[in-house]
Formats: C-alpha cells, structure tokens, sequence
C-alpha cells in the first residue's frame, strides 16, 4: 500500500509536468533561447520522473516475483519436508518368531526406536550404503550356518557394519569380546585378530546365537542375551520367572536392544517407505578381490604389498585382521590374505 501512494503522488507531479508543459508552450517568449531552455528543463523533469516510476514498478514486479518463488519454495517445504510420524506394520516377525504388537508397551517401544532410527538420516544413509556392500557376504555365512536371515539387522545395531572398538573391548562388525572369540576359535594376539575378520567373525557369532537359543528356546531371546549376556539374561529370568522378551523388565540397554533391530529390519526392508529416497549407484559397491594364500611367514606387510601389487593401504583396508606389519607364523598356519590389484580399484565403481 506504502508503494501504491508513492506512485500515485509520483503520477500526480507528472501530469502537473505535463501540463505546465503545455502552459509553457502556449506562453508567448520574447526570448526564443529562454524558451527553449525552458521547454529542455520541462521535458527533463518530465523524463526523469516518468523513469523513476518505470524503475518502481519494475522493481515492485521484481519483488512479487521473489515473494511468490519464496512462498512456492516454502509450501513444497511444508509438503514434502515435514517431519512425520511412522505408520507401524499390522504385524511383525523376528527371525520367524511373532512380536506382540497388540500390547501397547510393545507397540511403543517399537514406535520409538523407529522414530529415533528414521530421524537419524545421516547415520542410516551410511548404514544403507554400506549393506550393498557387505550384507551379501553376511548373509551367505548366516545362511550356511543355518541361521535366520534377521540376523542381519543385530550386525548393524551392533556396529554399523564397522571394525569398531567398544568401551569394554568387543571388536568387529559384531563386537565379540576377546573371551568369546578364543572360545568360538578365532586367533587374538597382537599380530592378528580374527574378530576384524567379517566371515570368521560371522561363525563366532552365530555359534553364540544358537547357544543363546538352545538355552532360552527362542531367537528373540538369544538376541538379547547377545547384548546383556547369557547369565545376565538367565538372572532376570529367573528374578522375573518369565521367558518371554517382550515380558521380561529388562536392563535399559537390553529393553530396547531388540526394538532397534526391528527398527533397522524394518527400515532398511524399505528405506523409501521411511523417507530415504536414493538411487542404487548411490550404494557402496562390493569390492572384487583375489586371495593369496599364504603359509609362511611374513617379515614386512610393506614389501609383500608392493610384491602383490597393492599398497599398504589397501592391504591393510582388505584385511583388518592384520594387526602388525608383520606376520611371524610360527606353526605354518594357512592364511587367506586379500588384495586388490590397482586397476580394480580405480574402476570398481565404473563397473556398476
């Protein structure tokens, strides 16, 4: 409104110019050069004004037009961008086994661990990307030890999918602690470390799932004991005289251990459903290497590198199982060391 009497005033003084203008014209000059300088100042005036008006309205229209680009930017904001709640499955399964969603503590506890997994999208577009890469090795070692496919999902609420290091010392892709790994076979010692081996590592873990499920007859509960332990889960049994996850009073930990695996089955079963919208391309792609076995010792993991054609880098990225430069190999043992010729590595992703 401010700029409409802007211009209205501005349109006046120009119809004033106009006429004076003409006054000017009809007026009788003794002195034709006054009259000219006159009629120059008028038609001056007049110009500048008529300009200025131009100006404003152009840059008015200029201002609408922006107005209206904001307002168009901030309403797909509002209906694409919003922050929604998930719509819960009718039913669920774990590893085959029903989950009780018709009790309301249960229903919320999924509800919540969903909401804190989908509004975490940096992390699950990690999560996501790195499961093109590993899941298909995961899963065949699940499936040939005969384990649930659900499994998959414990991985990944365990670690990420990333040899990382917890505060009580569980290593790997699933945090196996030094006493389970030696129980289940696996070689630990400062030269290597066999928890950073994903199909080795994969075989300990199923052992100790299906320990956990010949004790508490359920997977669901072998899940959880996973993350409390087999007697601190055995304890809160027999305190609680129930068998059933969904019924015990966990630990905190553990009460929402199984709840966030179902959250990432569930989302990662259908990431566009749960707002992760992304192309394959995208994905992390599976690394094709070759394996050189290898039976004697090993002096310097740089020069046997530079032997293989790979870098030490690479080397080490392959096989995070070595933990030293070197391997020492007493006892003659068969190790399977991986590696990646360069020209693999520079078109892994052009092979797509």
């Amino acid at each position: 409104m401010q700029k409409w009497s802007v211009f209205c005033k501005m349109f006046v003084k120009v119809t004033i110019l106009i006429k004076r203008q003409q006054n000017i014209c009809n007026m009788d000059f003794k002195n034709p050069k006054l009259e000219r300088a006159l009629l120059i100042l008028v038609y001056a005036l007049t110009f500048l004004v008529v300009a200025y008006v131009a100006v404003s309205l152009f840059v008015q229209a200029t201002d609408n037009g922006a107005e209206a680009v904001d307002s168009a930017y901030k309403a797909e904001m509002r209906e694409n961008y919003g922050n929604y709640l998930p719509e819960l499955p009718d039913s669920l399964t774990f590893c085959g086994e029903r989950v009780p969603l018709e009790d309301f503590d249960v229903r919320e506890a999924l509800d919540a661990e969903i909401i804190k997994v989908m509004y975490w999208h940096s992390q699950m577009f990690i999560y996501l990307k790195r499961a093109n890469r590993y899941f298909p090795t995961l899963r065949r070692t699940l499936a040939e030890n005969n384990m649930p496919e659900d499994f998959l999902y414990l991985c990944v609420a365990e670690s990420g999918m990333d040899h990382v290091v917890s505060p009580a010392k569980a290593v790997g892709f699933w945090q196996i602690l030094e006493s389970t790994g030696k129980d289940g076979g696996l070689e630990i010692n400062a030269e290597v470390d066999e928890r950073y081996n994903i199909e080795k590592s994969t075989k300990v873990a199923c052992k100790y799932l299906r320990q956990g499920y010949n004790k508490f007859g359920s997977w669901t509960m072998a899940a959880a004991a996973y993350n409390c332990g087999q007697a601190g889960l055995q304890k809160l049994v027999d305190n609680q005289g129930v068998n059933s996850y969904y019924d015990l009073r966990n630990y905190t930990e553990t009460g929402r251990y199984v709840f966030r695996i179902l959250a990432l089955k569930l989302v990662m079963q259908n990431p566009e459903k749960y707002g992760f919208v992304y192309k394959e391309k995208d994905l992390y792609p599976e690394i094709k290497t070759r394996t050189i076995e290898v039976d004697t010792a090993i002096t310097d993991l740089y020069e046997f590198g530079r032997q293989q054609c790979v870098n030490y880098k690479m080397l080490k990225m392959l096989n995070p199982w070595l933990r030293d430069t070197k391997l020492t190999n007493r006892h003659g043992k068969k190790y399977q060391i991986k590696v990646l010729d360069q020209q693999m590595r520079e078109t892994t992703y052009n092979s797509k």
